[in-house]
């Protein structure tokens, strides 16, 4: 079975992306085969993973309308085990061609539900980067996760943004996605030096408690830059300050995913 994670925050430039390639490659990278779906328009994970514009003709936006097959879209990386579903800017128009949809919110778990057989046996893990919006692509990204992870910028407005989210989880989860859960809250942008962003990580734990994460995501130029070179920052500079930082949340990651699971088994 493939576990279908959405890395979702509505807010641009808190490290959603950074933290959706960081965590696909970082899975592969430990041995599990890992898909990459890029559901922004912006196609910026697309661009970190080292995909150029020409190379992303069939994309997400060609699945979603039934132009090409699920797995005629999907492409390799230069990361072993891990592919991904690039994104172009046509994914902008979604909206507009599928408009007279009256389940438009299930297209994508739809095209999921219909490979089931080729994604399961492929792919331990399915990482869904969203658009920096609550848009129908992020409606659709919500209603076909099963679990997500909320990097949040420890600035702040950070909190304020995110109490809008939560809301639209719930009402997700009580009308659409019964099963969608957050798996936890990732700390991005942290500066030790500035006691605000302690104050934020204590804000977040009172709201959220154990569902944020220990690991942290320094402040760190090296994750700027790693995006320029098609490269996760855990493979641009693995001994860096923002590097080790995705590596601890990896791991956390995985630990709190094996826990979930054996106790839903």
């Amino acid at each position: 079975m493939s576990h279908i994670i959405g890395v979702i925050n509505q807010k641009g430039g808190v490290g959603k992306t950074t933290t959706a390639l960081n965590l696909g490659s970082g899975l592969a990278l430990k041995n599990f085969s890992t898909l990459i779906i890029d559901l922004d328009p912006q196609g910026n994970a697309s661009t970190g993973i080292g995909l150029d514009q020409k190379e992303r003709i069939n994309s997400i936006y060609e699945v979603l309308i039934d132009k090409i097959n699920f797995f005629d879209a999907v492409q390799k990386t230069k990361i072993n085990k891990l592919k991904i579903l690039a994104a172009n800017p046509e994914l902008s128009g979604l909206e507009t061609e599928i408009a007279n949809d009256e389940e438009k919110a299930f297209v994508l778990k739809r095209k999921i539900e219909k490979n089931y057989n080729y994604i399961t046996s492929e792919f331990n893990f399915v990482i869904i980067d969203c658009p920096p919006s609550l848009s129908l692509l992020t409606i659709m990204a919500l209603v076909t996760s099963q679990k997500l992870v909320v990097p949040l910028q420890a600035e702040f407005f950070a909190l304020e943004g995110l109490s809008q989210l939560i809301k639209t989880i719930d009402r997700i989860k009580n009308r659409l996605n019964p099963s969608l859960e957050i798996e936890g809250i990732l700390l991005t942008m942290f500066d030790k030096r500035n006691k605000l962003s302690f104050e934020v990580e204590k804000e977040a734990k009172n709201f959220f408690g154990n569902k944020v994460f220990n690991s942290r995501i320094p402040r760190n130029v090296r994750i700027s830059e790693a995006p320029s070179h098609g490269l996760p920052v855990i493979l641009y500079d693995p001994n860096s300050h923002g590097s080790q930082g995705y590596k601890e949340f990896i791991n956390e990651f995985l630990d709190r995913f094996n826990q979930t699971e054996k106790k839903v088994a």
